[in-house]
C-alpha cells in the first residue's frame, strides 16, 4: 500500500484529519505489528509531510511549482496498457522515443527504432567497437517469486543484447523491496540472476537495492531491473536492416517470464521447467563465434506483444512486409507450452515466446540453420520479407490474416481477461492527450536546460 499516495488521493475528499488519520492508522496495522498509539503516530507523520508538500503550491517560486508540477495527460497506466505489450503500449513508447530525441544526442540505434537495445559507437585504437545496452523489469507477477524472477529478467536483457549482434560482457541488478518485505527474497532474486550469469559465463560488475518508497509503502512487493552490456565489431543488426526477399528464421521458444506466469497462475506448474534454460543466448552466441553475425540483416526475440507485436514493429520501422506461415510457427514453439496456450484459449501469436527471430539473406539460410541445429536448438524457416508494407500471417487452410497488435497482449491470466483485450472507443482521444503531456514533458525540460545554462 502506497501511504504517500492514498493520503495525497483522499486529503481533499476526508475533511477531518483526524478521521484521515485514524483510516491510515488502521492500514498501517493491517501490515506492521505496531500498537495504536505507534500507527497513529505513523499515519500522523505520513499526513503531515504531505500536507507540507502541498504548501509548494504557494510558493513565490513559479519556476519551481513549474518544474515540481506533472504534466498530466489524464490517462492512467491501465488504461492506456502500458506494459501489457500492445497497441496501447506502444504508443506510450514512441512517446517516450520522442522525449528521448529532442535531446538531440547521437546514437546507432536508439528507442525511437523501438529495438531491443541501444547501441552507440566507439574508437579504440582506430578500430571501431560498437557497445549495446538493455535494461528490462522484472515481470509483475513473478514478485512472490523472485528466484525465477531473477533468471526470466537476466535472460531477457541478454536476450535484447545477443540480437542487436553484441556478445554481453556484463550484467548489472538493481532490485527494489518495500519496507515489509523479507530480505531473503532479495537474495532468491540475486541467486536467480548469478544463476544465468554462471549459466553463461557474463559476470555481475554491479547493481543498487533499495526500498520500494522507503518509509511511504507498506507491503512486502518486489519490483528490479536487470541491465546488461554487450560488445561487437560489426554495425548492430537492427530492425531496420531487413531488406525484400530475407528468409524468417525462427528457433524454438519456450518462454520466460510471461510463460512461467501463465503456468504458475493457472496451475501448468510442470510447464515451468520448459523455460529454464538459456537456449536463446548460446543460439546467438554461436553465431557470435562463427563470425556470423555480420552477414545476417536483422535480429529479435518474441517477446514484445508475441510475434503479432513483433512484426508490426519492424513492418513500421522498415516500412516493407512480412509473410509467415503458421504451420511453421507452431512447430517453433515448446510442445509443452503450445498445449498449454490452446488449453487456455491464449493466443500463441500474442504472448512472448521468447524465441531467436533471424532475417537473413537467401544465401545464408542453410549455414545459419545447421550452426544452430549444431548448438542443439531447434530452428526453422517461418516466412519472407516482402514489399507488401504489412506483416501478414498465412493459415493452415491458406486464408490471409494481417499481424495486427492487440491493444494488449494476449490475456494469459485470470484477472488479464477480465481486464480483456479491446480497444477502447476513445482511444485516439486518449492518445492526443498523452502526446500532450509528452510535449509538454519536453517543454519543460528544454525550460530546465535553457536556465542551468543561463
Amino acid at each position: 500500500m502506497d501511504m504517500e499516495g492514498y493520503i495525497r488521493s483522499r486529503i481533499n475528499e476526508i475533511n477531518n484529519i483526524d478521521d484521515l488519520k485514524s483510516i491510515l492508522a488502521t492500514r498501517i496495522r493491517e501490515y506492521k505489528d505496531v500498537s495504536p498509539d505507534k500507527s497513529l503516530l505513523i499515519a500522523d507523520s505520513v499526513i503531515n509531510e504531505v500536507q507540507t508538500t502541498m504548501e509548494l503550491e504557494n510558493s513565490d517560486d513559479e519556476f519551481l511549482k513549474y518544474i515540481t508540477r506533472i504534466p498530466c495527460a489524464d490517462v492512467n497506466m491501465g488504461e492506456m496498457g502500458v506494459g501489457s505489450r500492445g497497441a496501447g503500449d506502444f504508443f506510450v513508447h514512441r512517446k517516450i522515443a520522442e522525449i528521448v530525441n529532442s535531446t538531440n544526442t547521437q546514437s546507432l540505434v536508439n528507442p525511437s527504432e523501438q529495438d531491443d537495445g541501444g547501441v552507440v559507437k566507439a574508437s579504440c585504437l582506430n578500430d571501431d567497437i560498437y557497445i549495446t545496452t538493455a535494461v528490462d523489469g522484472i515481470h509483475s507477477r513473478l514478485s512472490e517469486y523472485p528466484f525465477l524472477g531473477g533468471f526470466h529478467v537476466t535472460r531477457a536483457t541478454l536476450r535484447d543484447i545477443c540480437v542487436m549482434g553484441a556478445d554481453p560482457v556484463a550484467i548489472l541488478s538493481d532490485v527494489h523491496l518495500a519496507d515489509d518485505g523479507d530480505v531473503g527474497k532479495i537474495f532468491d532474486f540475486t541467486a536467480g540472476v548469478s544463476a544465468v550469469s554462471e549459466l553463461v559465463d557474463v559476470p555481475i560488475v554491479a547493481g543498487s537495492t533499495l526500498r520500494v518508497g522507503g518509509d511511504m509503502v507498506l507491503g512486502d512487493r518486489l519490483v528490479s531491473a536487470v541491465g546488461s552490456v554487450g560488445v561487437s565489431s560489426y554495425p548492430p543488426t537492427a530492425r531496420k536492416g531487413a531488406v525484400p526477399g530475407d528468409i524468417i528464421l525462427l528457433t524454438e521458444g519456450s518462454g520466460g517470464g510471461t510463460i512461467t506466469t501463465t503456468a504458475i497462475y493457472n496451475g501448468y506448474f510442470d510447464v515451468v521447467w520448459d523455460t529454464m534454460n538459456v537456449n536463446f543466448i548460446e543460439a546467438a552466441h554461436v553465431l557470435f563465434e562463427e563470425d556470423m553475425i555480420k552477414d545476417i540483416h536483422a535480429m529479435t526475440d518474441v517477446t514484445n506483444g508475441g510475434l503479432r507485436g513483433d512484426a508490426a514493429e519492424i513492418s513500421d520501422t522498415t516500412g516493407l512486409g512480412l509473410e509467415f506461415w503458421q504451420e511453421e510457427i507452431d512447430k517453433t514453439i515448446s510442445p509443452n507450452v503450445l498445449n498449454m496456450l490452446n488449453d487456455l484459449d491464449i493466443d500463441p501469436l500474442g504472448v512472448s515466446t521468447d524465441s531467436l527471430m533471424l532475417i537473413v539473406p537467401p544465401e545464408i539460410v542453410d549455414d545459419v540453420k545447421n550452426t544452430i541445429f549444431d548448438a542443439g536448438v531447434l530452428i526453422s524457416e517461418i516466412g519472407v520479407v516482402n514489399n507488401s508494407g504489412s506483416p501478414n500471417l498465412i493459415k493452415a487452410d491458406g486464408s490471409v490474416e494481417e499481424l495486427i497488435p492487440l491493444f494488449r497482449e494476449a490475456a494469459y491470466t485470470k484477472i488479464k481477461k477480465l481486464v480483456g483485450d479491446a480497444t477502447p472507443e476513445d482511444f485516439e482521444k486518449m492518445k492526443n492527450q498523452v502526446q500532450k503531456a509528452a510535449n509538454l514533458a519536453i517543454d519543460k525540460k528544454d525550460a530546465l536546460i535553457n536556465y542551468i545554462r543561463k
